[in-house]
């Protein structure tokens, strides 16, 4: 695949592949989930932006309501930019948009495992930067455009480095370092080190019993 390198290729589909028999009892699961507590599909569409600027669609499953307002989301990502503060995500604030479950199932980063079809696909790969909305990409500035130097990831060095404890800037430091210096040594570090970050989130979440409750609950809203 273009802009993937023939190891990154390698190991991206010897994982998924190995790891089969566990995410599609998982993703099943979620997807009867998300059918039982908000009416809708289980699965996203989103154009997002990837390799060198290239716009692909990204599957994701549906953690909020049908037709969300993109505005609450594009606000909050200029506030960060702006001031240049540590990334928390609306979820900590609680979100109205999210659906019964939604905020525990993007804590689990549940959320994005259709994205290994995108990976199947050459479109990203298990490990690379975010890859970002449109209108997030048109407040790059050149600089911050480096970071598309590498496919995009479902995990990545941002994800294991801190994530909502960074700022912007730190975000597209280490985005850009891992464009410069991926390597298999490196993609192998970051993997093992996805799921400790993500029980480290978590946590973080735990520790909003309300707002878990809140978004776990599957009466209605």
């Amino acid at each position: 695949m273009p802009g993937i390198p023939a190891w990154k290729r390698t190991l991206d589909l010897t994982l998924i592949v190995l790891a089969a028999p566990l995410l599609l009892p998982v993703m099943l699961m979620v997807w009867l989930i998300i059918r039982c507590v908000s009416p809708g599909p289980a699965f996203f569409r989103q154009e997002r932006i990837g390799f060198l600027g290239r716009t692909f669609t990204c599957f994701k499953f549906r953690t909020m309501i049908v037709n969300a307002d993109t505005r609450i989301h594009q606000g909050h990502f200029s506030r960060l930019v702006d001031s240049n503060v540590p990334m928390k995500k609306l979820d900590s604030k609680g979100d109205p948009r999210l659906i019964p479950c939604g905020l525990l199932l993007r804590s689990l980063g549940l959320d994005e495992l259709p994205q290994i079809f995108n990976v199947l696909r050459g479109e990203m790969s298990l490990v690379g930067p975010r890859p970002c909305v449109p209108y997030e990409y048109e407040n790059y500035t050149p600089r911050h455009r480096h970071r598309f130097e590498a496919v995009p990831g479902l995990t990545g060095l941002w994800q294991v480095s801190g994530k909502n404890q960074t700022t912007f800037e730190e975000m597209i430091n280490l985005d850009i370092y891992y464009a410069r210096h991926k390597n298999l040594w490196l993609d192998v570090k970051i993997i093992a080190k996805t799921l400790p970050a993500i029980i480290s989130q978590t946590k973080e979440v735990g520790d909003k019993p309300r707002a878990i409750l809140r978004n776990f609950s599957l009466g209605p809203r």
